[in-house]
């Protein structure tokens, strides 16, 4: 494994969590009243927390 590889993954974990945060400090606020668009958003931040999870075992895996 290349020492980039590892970067790529760490870097897409920083990515991954500042996005998730975003979700959940604006977005979801922002989209109150709108109950389609809390779902949309609960939804992607389910998602990247499982990203985030996924990376996270991955970097551990690979140190």
């Amino acid at each position: 494994m290349t020492e980039n590889h590892l970067y790529n993954l760490m870097k897409q974990l920083v990515q991954e969590n500042k996005s998730l945060w975003r979700i959940k400090k604006h977005y979801m606020e922002e989209a109150e009243g709108c109950e389609e668009c809390q779902n949309f958003w609960k939804k992607v931040g389910e998602n990247k927390e499982a990203h985030v999870k996924e990376l996270e075992e991955l970097i551990k895996g690979h140190m």
